[in-house]
């Protein structure tokens, strides 16, 4: 319960929204049990006044009943629009919340997740924690503000009514649901798992299919999602039976409410205690309430996942440190932005050799240093120690002459403007990638960054320009193309110091010279810091240092 609590403190934001949702829920429960009891209620009366020749209003029930079914509809058509309106609301909040989290994550405990388990924490987890008040909280909620007025209403008429009428709906909306919910426990908990485990095997499938072709393991690869899919299939079919059985008690309950509402109004009806309309009336309400206990079961058979799925988000949210105040007010740049590393050690994990024991390193403002070296050399993780994505066991690193420590995280990334080995391209259009990098930018500095990486006249000759898609980690463009569209976005943020990792992937020799001397012309006074392991633009820098023998 104590990962509910804090889900819903994560809600406040949206809290109005939501009791309103309630609130119509609850409006559009008491319009339908009403409209079916006083629809009773006028049918019987105007019968029994048939049969006797009297008179009867019924300009008044008419219009009653009138109101109910359009307070129904209505009721119903706006519940659904300001529940999707808080959903949405609440989507924007819970994932802005977890991505800002994950921005402080420690690399070290970020690897510790494969790509697949993050992308089912950020989505699947996360989708089942957006609907919790909507399909459970407020559910149970109104099923007790809802039935409760009718077992009160009923109490006026018959008190042993209302107790049997009690009974039943805590039966059919809680004691059922319950018990049938821990036996689905399990069943919860392994549904996430599985689909984790699937995600994963899906895209291990669809990014590594030239290796698993190549090794042959493309059968045995196949069998392992078949074989997740069909327990998947299993458990979903285990909780379908479970959700059936429940709703079968449901439906049980009411029949017996709908007779325990005959066989206790029928005597009152001949002892003269009870009109014909009344009794009509509370037998059809009898049955009319289970209306507020249909979406327990669901709600309650979900649970388990759902707790599941709270647990998995939050783990991931507290492995970040909490943001200080200092992180959230960014500090000024300094005014020079020289670079010392000075006796750094890092390993990847205690039992793994140190890359770095004792490391020194110099970047002056306005130098030119290259990093080379074969890979697993160390080149690539200098980067993350200088962008604060990962923390040296020991030694210090100094920007501007001042501990790099002591700078705000925002403050940090202001200062480096890194191509990444990996491109790291999202689905969208050259506009939108390269405005990453500098939102404020206007077209003519994106077609500048664009020409100087030599992609301008291939953007030019495309029907959209700019406003072309790319699509998921730049799908629709080359090798060489995403790695200068990479470096061009670099280049594009304003930033003192310029870091290219591996720029020549997927150029050949004379092409990534001259794009690293296009490059190095335009430094305009930043500093640039190449990470390579071939010979391109070594001759145009200052000073290179060698890893790795």
């Amino acid at each position: 319960m104590s990962l509910l609590l804090r889900l819903l403190l994560l809600y406040r934001p949206v809290w109005g929204w939501l009791a309103l949702a309630a609130f119509l829920a609850l409006l559009t429960l008491l319009a339908q049990t009403g409209l079916m009891a006083l629809s009773g209620w006028f049918i019987a009366a105007m019968a029994l006044a048939g049969v006797a020749g009297s008179s009867l209003n019924y300009f008044t029930p008419s219009a009653l009943i009138r109101a109910a079914a359009i307070v129904r509809t209505a009721g119903r058509y706006g519940e659904r629009l300001v529940g999707h309106e808080a959903t949405f609301r609440l989507i924007a909040r819970l994932r802005v919340w977890l991505y800002r989290r994950l921005e402080r994550l420690p690399l070290a405990v970020r690897g510790a997740h494969d790509g697949a388990d993050l992308a089912q924490r950020l989505r699947g987890d996360l989708d089942r924690l957006e609907t919790v008040f909507l399909r459970l909280i407020a559910p149970l909620a109104v099923a007790l503000v809802g039935g409760g007025l009718g077992v009160l209403w009923m109490g006026r008429f018959e008190p042993d009514l209302a107790l049997a009428e009690a009974a039943l709906l805590l039966a059919a909306g809680v004691a059922v649901p319950v018990m049938v919910a821990r036996a689905a426990a399990r069943r919860g908990v392994r549904q996430v798992t599985l689909l984790t485990a699937l995600s994963g095997a899906a895209v291990e499938a669809v990014q590594g299919l030239p290796e698993l072709l190549v090794f042959g393991a493309e059968r045995r690869h196949r069998e392992r999602i078949e074989a997740l899919s069909s327990d998947l299939i299993a458990e979903q079919i285990g909780l379908g039976r479970l959700i059936a059985l429940s709703q079968a008690a449901g439906l049980l309950c009411g029949h017996l409410a709908l007779w325990a509402a005959v066989v206790l109004t029928v005597p009152l009806l001949a002892e003269g205690r009870l009109g014909g309309p009344d009794l009509a009336m509370l037998v059809l309400l009898a049955l009319a309430l289970f209306e507020a206990v249909t979406p327990l079961p669901a709600a309650f058979l979900a649970l388990g996942g759902v707790i599941e799925s709270a647990r998995r988000v939050f783990a991931l949210a507290d492995a970040a440190p909490n943001a200080s105040e200092a992180e959230t007010v960014p500090q000024p740049c300094p005014t020079r932005c020289d670079l010392s590393l000075r006796g750094i050690t890092y390993r990847w994990g205690a039992e793994r050799a140190a890359l770095f024991d004792g490391f020194d390193f110099d970047l002056p403002q306005g130098g030119r240093v290259a990093l080379v070296g074969p890979s697993g050399s160390g080149k690539s993780t200098l980067v993350l120690l200088l962008t604060g994505l990962v923390t040296p066991e020991a030694g210090t690193i100094l920007l501007g002459g001042r501990p790099i420590t002591s700078l705000d995280d925002e403050t940090r990334r202001r200062c480096f403007a890194v191509a990444p080995q990996s491109c790291g391209l999202f689905s969208g259009t050259l506009r939108a990638s390269l405005r990453l990098a500098d939102p404020e930018a206007d077209d003519a500095a994106l077609w500048r960054s664009l020409t100087l990486v030599g992609l301008a006249d291939f953007v030019a000759a495309l029907p959209e320009g700019l406003d072309t898609w790319i699509g998921a980690a730049g799908l629709t463009l080359s090798g060489g193309q995403a790695r200068r569209l990479a470096v061009a976005r670099a280049w594009l943020r304003p930033a003192p110091v310029l870091i290219l990792d591996e720029p020549g992937e997927g150029l050949d020799s004379e092409a990534e010279q001259a794009l690293l001397d296009a490059v190095i012309d335009q430094l305009d006074g930043r500093s640039l810091l190449l990470i390579t392991h071939r010979s391109a633009g070594l001759a145009r820098m200052e000073h290179v240092v060698r890893f790795g023998g």
